[in-house]
C-alpha cells in the first residue's frame, strides 16, 4: 500500500513541478496568466471501517486554477498596443476557423485589407456606430480601417481611447470614429479553456460571455500606448518549484524506505 500512496504523492509532485515550470516559461509572454495547484487527499473506507483507525491511499490534483489578476502594464508609444486596465477581455475572430477567442494581449497591428489584428491574425472585434459616434448595434463586427475616407484623402493612422472608440485619422486632417472595441467578461473566468498564445474559448464551466463598453459598469478602461506583461512574480514561484521538488524527492524517499523494508522481510523469510 505504501509504494502506491508514496507513487500518487510522486503524481501530484510532478504536476506542480510542471505547473510551476509553465509559469516561469512564460515570465516574458505578454498578457500570461499564471496557475496553480490544488491537491486533494485520498482516502479508502467503507461503512465497516473504523473511523478512528482509517489512514489516506495518497493524493491526487483537484484542480490546477488560472489566476487571472493584472499584470504590469508596460508603456511601448505604439499607438495599437493597448492594455485593459480593469476587468474584461479583447475579443478577437479567427478569418480562417470563424472561431471567436479572448485575450488580453492588446498587441496589434494592421494587415493588408485595413483590419486591425493580432499576431495569430484574429481579427479584433468592435461595435458598429452611427455618423455620431454611438454605438448603433449590439453585434460586433471585425475593425476594419478604410484606405480611403469619403474625400479620397489617404488613411494617416488610427488611435483607441480610453473609452474604446477606434478613430482613423486621413492625410486631409479629418477623423473617422470606425467603433467601439467591445471587451468581454465572464461570470467564471477561472472556466475558460486555454488555447495558447494568452487567448482563451468559452466553455460550459466559464459561462457565455457578456459584453460592454470599456470603461462602463464592471468593464476596464483601455490604455493605449501600453501593454500588460505576464502575472508571473519570478521569486514565487522559485520559492513554490524548491517545495515542489522537496515534495517529490520526500515521496521518492518513503518508495525507497518502503522497498527496503519489503527486501528486509523477504530476507527474513529466507
Amino acid at each position: 500500500m505504501s509504494f502506491y500512496t508514496s507513487l500518487s504523492g510522486l503524481k501530484a509532485a510532478q504536476t506542480d513541478l510542471n505547473v510551476v515550470s509553465n509559469n516561469i516559461a512564460n515570465a516574458e509572454t505578454g498578457a500570461f496568466k499564471k496557475s496553480t495547484t490544488a491537491f486533494s487527499d485520498i482516502v479508502a473506507s467503507s461503512v465497516m471501517s473504523n473511523p478512528a483507525t482509517t489512514t489516506g491511499v495518497g493524493s491526487s490534483v483537484a484542480a490546477i486554477t488560472q489566476d487571472f489578476s493584472i499584470g504590469a502594464l508596460e508603456q511601448t508609444g505604439n499607438a495599437l498596443d493597448v492594455a485593459i486596465n480593469g476587468e474584461g477581455f479583447f475579443t478577437m475572430v479567427s478569418p480562417l476557423s470563424g472561431d471567436t477567442q479572448y485575450t488580453r494581449n492588446g498587441s496589434f497591428s494592421i494587415d493588408g485589407n485595413g483590419y486591425i489584428k493580432n499576431a495569430q491574425n484574429a481579427r479584433l472585434q468592435i461595435y458598429p456606430v452611427d455618423a455620431a459616434g454611438n454605438i448603433s448595434s449590439t453585434t460586433l463586427q471585425s475593425a476594419q480601417i478604410p484606405a480611403t475616407n469619403a474625400a479620397g484623402a489617404d488613411f494617416a493612422g488610427v488611435t483607441i481611447g480610453q473609452d474604446g472608440k477606434v478613430v482613423a485619422t486621413y492625410a486631409d486632417g479629418t477623423n473617422s470614429t470606425l467603433g467601439i472595441v467591445g471587451l468581454a467578461n465572464f461570470i467564471a473566468p477561472t472556466g475558460l479553456k486555454q488555447l495558447g498564445n494568452s487567448s482563451w474559448a468559452a466553455t460550459g464551466i466559464s459561462g457565455s460571455a457578456t459584453y460592454g463598453q470599456p470603461g462602463s459598469n464592471s468593464y476596464g478602461s483601455l490604455l493605449s500606448g501600453a501593454l500588460e506583461r505576464s502575472n508571473v512574480d519570478i521569486a514565487e514561484e522559485l520559492v513554490s518549484l524548491i517545495t515542489a521538488q522537496r515534495n517529490f524527492q520526500a515521496n521518492a524517499k518513503a518508495i525507497d524506505t518502503a522497498t527496503q523494508i519489503s527486501q528486509a522481510i523477504m530476507n527474513l523469510r529466507s
